[in-house]
Order: C-alpha cells, then sequence, then structure tokens
C-alpha cells in the first residue's frame, strides 16, 4: 500500500478542509517557486496569503479574485538602457501567482509594504447554509402511515 503526502495540495489552496475537493480542484500543476510565498490561517474563517514582491511597487501588482480563483500578477517596467548589473540576485521578472480558492472565501483587504504584499481572505458562509439545531418536539406525528398504527407483526399475520 502507497501513502501520498498532500503537503504540495495544501500550499496553493485556501478553505478546502477535506482532500477529495483538493484532488478534484482545477489545478493540476504545482505552483512555481517565484514569488516566494506565505499561506497561513489567522482565525476560524481567516486566512492571510503573503508575497515577498522585492523590487516591486503597488502600481506594478495587480490583485483579481474571481469565482473561486485568487490570481496575482506583477511586471515591471523595462529597465532603463544604461544600467549595468554586476549581479542581479533581485528577481524582476513578471509573474502571474493563483490560489484556488473554497467556495464563499472573499478577499477582505489587502496592503503592501517593505516589499510584502499582504491579502486578507474570510470565509463567509451565508446563513442558510450554515448547520442550525432542530429542536425535537413531543406528542403525536403529523403524518401517518397507511397503516394507520398496526405493526409489522399485524400486517403479516392478517
Amino acid at each position: 500500500m502507497r501513502t501520498y503526502d498532500f503537503t504540495p495540495l495544501w500550499r496553493s489552496t485556501v478553505g478546502f478542509d477535506r482532500v477529495f475537493d483538493l484532488i478534484n480542484g482545477n489545478s493540476s500543476q504545482t505552483q512555481p517557486d517565484y514569488p516566494p510565498y506565505n499561506i497561513e490561517r489567522v482565525g476560524d474563517d481567516a486566512y492571510r496569503v503573503s508575497l515577498a514582491l522585492a523590487g516591486f511597487s503597488p502600481e506594478q501588482v495587480s490583485i483579481v479574485a474571481q469565482q473561486n480563483l485568487l490570481t496575482v500578477t506583477g511586471e515591471k517596467q523595462a529597465a532603463p538602457a544604461g544600467k549595468e548589473y554586476l549581479h542581479q540576485g533581485i528577481a524582476e521578472r513578471p509573474f502571474e501567482f493563483r490560489v484556488s480558492l473554497e467556495d464563499h472565501v472573499e478577499v477582505e483587504a489587502a496592503t503592501f509594504e517593505n516589499g510584502l504584499l499582504q491579502i486578507d481572505l474570510v470565509r463567509r458562509i451565508p446563513e442558510a447554509m450554515k448547520p442550525r439545531r432542530i429542536e425535537i418536539g413531543q406528542g403525536r406525528a403529523l403524518g401517518k402511515s397507511a397503516a394507520k398504527g398496526k405493526t409489522l407483526e399485524n400486517v403479516k399475520a392478517g
């Protein structure tokens, strides 16, 4: 019997609590390593996605949330022609970062400070979909069966 490590699947999803949702998701490819990112749970129904975007400004980054997908894209303007690097360790290449979201997960806020983009997500389940406790009453049931009070033994005997 084989055991499967689903850890890589958890890195690119937010709000999925069941393994089957992760397996049947629309993203079968793994998330690229650029830009570096963290996904953390900050509350029962709250999450934070942090992306390290050194060298980017907020104007060069775009965040789009649609249906069950959060997409962050970034693109730098062309470097001035006279710039010559002896060593370029800060990646300034364009990127597209995608995260699958569970139903009812919404983007609450996004902040960009000191090269770190933080996107706060919250799961808001509508009241109609939340579990509710049903009180059990006493007394007779409203509907009666066609046997009108006969037990199974009486039906078989008669």
